[in-house]
């Protein structure tokens, strides 16, 4: 057996002598064990079993309504009966395009339960980045809510043919009875009237899916090769593509991650889940590690500062994963009181580079730890963190988590290993590290080094196995922990009348991180605004898509092949003081 595996027992933990390259086990954690083995499980055994020790803990609260595991499990078996009937079984791809509802946790583990894959939608995205990629993983079905704000993507899918159903599940429902009956009343506007869909046909009804008794065929889940989660991502190079996750991939980081935080108590924990489930970070390090934990999630489907802090001060969180933009604006909140987040054991910051004003800050008004982490949407997505008792250096990413290894290896030949202190590119090796993409090979086979993932990340490994980012190989723009793709901005302003070249860099950005810049070349003759461009994006680009700054110029730079060239660009940021 290698040594080097966390292929995982059940109980108890088995030990081997690392190789002497490992240079963070001379200093890791001693409530932490790196050896442990985790035993590779269907994915949803984690609600399952939480559901049988905790069944009357509230597994989820949202606007004040909680529902407990047992009746979030009930619930997610009605569901995956429901589609086992509408032909989800091993091999389906069924997309959910959901904020942080109860209906999400209700259909992620429901479509797991009837081996079915969860395919997540940004549902920020537009109709046609939603096309692109529903066509892309060969989607069975969508599941959204009745919200005008969600319905008619799901509308405009089934139309076009990318999807061949909709689930549709009630909004209101979700709330409590009195909220239930007022937003019925006086924000009936925010409601799509589905039924009244051209599209009706191929529309289904909430209450259709689990008019059942909740008891799906059982399905012999394969944990280490059946996929889970297909989460798309921009990889280390490209446009979007289709991670595919597997059971033992995402159980496993779920676990590592729990050990991590040993300080957590099981049954004992309240959540704040402002990171969205859609985005890796939050399904892993909130719903799947809370569900492990039998923790309480409090709900938060849009942040907004004032009523957020409000939540936290009624809900008293122990544990608030978020981005470093999340914990930048807290602590510049004009409305925060002392006191307010005294209830936090600890928070973990990821998706962006964690600023260390924002770390240091945040620290001294709240009195609990704020660790960084690190990992890609490949790496299911926890590979290393800094410990949450113990040594946290400033600006390191931290060390490997549990079972995980982390190799610098050079940049002109990614077969050799970087001796430490030296600079190359971060490559990650674990259970967690994906399957490969989605109907890709060759970009699963660039993606890896052997066992080892390449991340597109510069850094190096200090002597106590401490991983620092210096530079990104990549262009995605990270953008309040959301990756930002240049090329799909580019295609966007392309389409704009007189565009003749254009290229997209990311920018430091204060509350983001980054956000992306477009330098624009208009064909001889043409003339055009910042305004009209933007205007003209609206309907393709998400929010977080769409360039903070624009210039334009008589001539962008090239190779000497002609190709439109960035390192030039981000000379000039540089030499400006602007990088």
């Amino acid at each position: 057996m290698d040594p080097n595996r966390a292929d995982v027992r059940a109980n108890g933990v088995e030990r081997a002598t690392p190789p002497a390259r490992y240079p963070w086990l001379k200093t890791y954690p001693k409530d932490v064990d790196w050896h442990a083995r985790l035993e590779p499980a269907p994915l949803h055994s984690l609600l399952e079993k939480t559901a049988a020790a905790y069944p009357d803990r509230a597994c989820c609260t949202f606007f004040g309504k909680a529902l407990t595991y047992a009746q979030v499990d009930a619930l997610s078996s009605r569901v995956a009966e429901g589609l086992q009937k509408r032909g989800v079984k091993k091999g389906v791809n069924v997309g959910l395009l959901l904020p942080n509802t109860p209906t999400y946790i209700i259909f992620y583990f429901g479509i797991l339960k009837a081996g079915g894959t969860v395919v997540n939608f940004n549902p920020l995205y537009t109709v046609e980045e939603l096309t692109h990629q529903a066509r892309d993983a060969r989607l069975h079905m969508m599941v959204t809510l009745d919200l005008k704000a969600l319905f008619p993507k799901a509308e405009a899918l089934v139309a076009s043919g990318a999807i061949g159903s909709a689930v549709i599940c009630p909004f209101p429902r979700l709330l409590p009875a009195l909220q239930s009956i007022l937003f019925r009343l006086f924000k009936r506007k925010d409601l799509a009237d589905w039924r009244a869909s051209p599209q009706a046909a191929k529309l289904i009804a909430y209450d259709d899916v689990i008019a059942n008794p909740g008891k799906p065929a059982p399905v012999a889940i394969d944990p280490l090769n059946d996929v889970a989660v297909l989460q798309y991502t921009g990889g280390t190079t490209g446009g979007p593509k289709g991670a595919m996750l597997t059971h033992a991939n995402l159980y496993v980081n779920a676990w590592q991650s729990v050990f991590w935080a040993h300080t957590l108590k099981p049954g004992e924990e309240r959540v704040m889940a402002i990171l969205p489930f859609f985005h890796v970070f939050g399904m892993t390090t909130v719903l799947n590690l809370g569900v492990a934990i039998a923790a309480t999630l409090t709900l938060v489907p849009k942040f907004e500062l004032n009523a957020g802090l409000k939540l936290i001060r009624e809900t008293r969180p122990t544990v608030m994963p978020g981005v470093p933009t999340l914990y930048n604006a807290l602590m510049h909140a004009h409305s925060l009181k002392p006191g307010d987040l005294s209830s936090l054991k600890f928070c973990i910051s990821g998706g962006a580079p964690l600023p260390m004003e924002i770390k240091r800050g945040f620290e001294r008004i709240s009195g609990c730890a704020l660790v960084e982490g690190y990992g890609l949407s490949e790496s299911s997505p926890v590979a290393t963190c800094n410990p949450v008792s113990g040594a946290n250096k400033e600006g390191s990413i931290g060390i490997p988590i549990p079972g995980t290894r982390i190799s610098i290896r050079s940049l002109d030949d990614p077969a050799v290993e970087m001796p430490l202190g030296e600079t190359g590119e971060v490559c990650i090796g674990g259970p967690q590290v994906m399957k490969g993409y989605w109907q890709r090979p060759k970009e699963t086979a660039d993606a890896m080094v052997g066992e080892f993932l390449r991340t597109g990340d510069v850094g190096y490994m200090d002597v106590e196995g401490y991983t620092f980012i210096v530079d990104r190989m990549k262009d995605i723009i990270i953008c309040s922990g959301f990756n930002v793709y240049p090329r799909t901005i580019e295609e966007a302003i392309y389409q704009f009348p007189g565009v003749e070249e254009v290229t997209v860099l990311g920018i430091p950005d204060s509350y983001r991180g980054e956000a992306p810049k477009a330098y624009i070349k208009l064909k001889a003759g043409v003339t055009a605004t910042k305004a009209e461009l933007l205007k003209f994006l609206e309907p393709k680009l998400s929010k977080i898509e769409m360039p903070s700054e624009v210039e334009f110029r008589d001539e962008l730079p090239k190779t000497l092949i002609g190709k439109l060239s960035k390192k030039e660009l981000r000379a000039e940021m540089k030499a400006n003081g602007k990088v």
